[in-house]
């Protein structure tokens, strides 16, 4: 784990950068006094239309309009 000060992490931050993308650990330290760790940012994963196929059902109610007490409980009344 590499530890570095706010001055040091200015100075050298694409260094950082590259080092915890290959899997390294590094703190910024305020002093020394650890403050924040730089982490990578994990891509999104992919939509991938009809994941849920099968796994979830719509039965026949479901076009059917609510009643008046789920609609006003939908609308905060």
């Amino acid at each position: 784990m590499t530890v570095v000060t706010v001055h040091e992490a200015k100075t050298n931050l694409s260094k950082l950068i590259a080092e915890v993308i290959a899997g390294g650990e590094v703190v910024i330290a305020r002093g020394t006094v650890p403050a924040v760790r730089l982490v990578p940012v994990t891509a999104p994963g992919k939509r991938r239309f009809g994941a849920l196929k099968g796994k979830i059902a719509v039965d026949g109610r479901f076009d059917e309009p609510l009643s008046d007490d789920d609609l006003e409980a939908w609308q905060g009344e």
